[in-house]
């Protein structure tokens, strides 16, 4: 499968954000990622439906948005209205059977519908949606705050997954060329990767080494 980079916002300079997806999309990112915390499901706060408006203005790459937040549910249509391309929600948040409906709704509007899981969290909790969904996004971090280490014990999690599903797996937390690799190696194909382009004094080239860190 092909790899596909998906720049994390919650690491680029929120002071010229507009700058900085621009740079990421002339870098040769596939999409963007953005995280939506409430406070609650997570312990941060970060943007809403009105950031991800904006955002929309933009930038013509799909918008993965990240509902890291209690009540996903109530919020989907908001975040659709703001121009959302794919809507992530949680399944430690949200029953198989109102992903289910999640799932009706969205395809009506062509928008791909995926289910994240945190560390922690078994595959099993997720066995029961995976023909309801399009993607799936594994947390390589404890979710909240950007910047934080790899847990290598969610390879094999990935390696499940992917023996029973064949959509995208993207992986979200402490990714670089040496965790990318791995995680590929896993059967994942989409990275979120904030820190390591953000951070990075070439966007192009760090987007350039995360797809061609397949070992």
């Amino acid at each position: 499968m092909r790899i596909k980079i998906a720049p994390s916002l919650l690491s680029a300079d929120f002071s010229c954000l507009a700058d900085d997806i621009k740079k990421v999309e002339a870098a040769g990112a596939d999409m963007l990622h953005i995280d939506v915390m409430d406070g609650h499901f997570v312990p941060n706060i970060t943007i809403g439906p009105v950031v991800v408006a904006a955002i929309r203005k933009v930038t013509k790459l799909p918008l993965d948005v990240h509902l890291m937040i209690e009540n996903p549910y109530k919020y989907v249509d908001s975040f659709l209205d703001a121009g959302s391309d794919m809507i992530t929600v949680h399944i430690e948040t949200i029953s198989r059977s109102k992903i289910n409906n999640q799932k009706t709704k969205l395809m009506k509007k062509g928008v791909r519908l995926g289910v994240s899981l945190n560390p922690a969290t078994p595959f099993k909790k997720i066995e029961p949606v995976l023909g309801m969904v399009d993607f799936i996004l594994v947390m390589s971090v404890n979710p909240g705050f950007g910047g934080q280490a790899f847990i290598s014990s969610v390879l094999p999690k990935i390696k499940q997954i992917r023996k029973n599903f064949s959509g995208d797996i993207a992986v979200d937390g402490g990714i670089n060329e040496k965790t990318g690799r791995l995680v590929i190696d896993a059967g994942a194909n989409i990275l979120a990767a904030g820190s390591y382009i953000f951070k990075s004094n070439n966007y192009k080239e760090a987007i350039r080494r995360l797809r061609q860190c397949r070992a």
